[in-house]
């Protein structure tokens, strides 16, 4: 399982140019699901996001989580971050999961940052058209992998 974190000062995610989902301060998760992904792709990732200081204390330095400052997560299903460049220039996606394994992992990863953020979590619209207008506060962007825990 992937997951792209961007610290944000707001996003905007729109559907069929209508609003879907918008969140203020805090994390926009770009999430790729991998046919092996297992409950254990999924806590490793969620200890490491909402513990993860990328966040300014008062002075000024990354010290806190998304947790601490109160910020909002805005979590986007997202099967591009599994392409394969290796061979010619069409981006290849079979190490992608596909919707049947995908949703239910997708779904019970949205869930668990719930139970651990409380309410401040949105999402896009598995497998819809969208278009996602964020400010990067920073720029901070982190990459995750959990089968690349380093």
């Amino acid at each position: 399982m992937r997951a792209l974190l961007q610290r944000v000062s707001q996003v905007q995610l729109c559907i069929d140019s209508r609003v879907y989902s918008e969140i203020g301060m805090g994390l926009l998760i770009l999430l790729g699901v991998e046919e092996e992904d297992t409950q254990e792709d999924i806590d490793w990732l969620i200890r490491k996001i909402l513990n993860l200081r990328i966040f300014n204390d008062s002075e000024g330095k990354m010290n806190c989580s998304v947790q601490e400052v109160n910020g909002e997560i805005l979590v986007v299903s997202q099967f591009t971050l599994h392409a394969s460049t290796k061979k010619g220039n069409r981006p290849s996606f079979i190490k992608a999961a596909k919707p049947q394994i995908a949703i239910p992992l997708y779904e019970t990863f949205v869930e668990a940052i719930r139970i651990g953020q409380v309410d401040n979590v949105k999402t896009g619209k598995f497998g819809a058209e969208m278009q996602v207008n964020l400010t990067n506060d920073g720029p901070v962007t982190i990459w995750l992998d959990s089968k690349q825990k380093d």
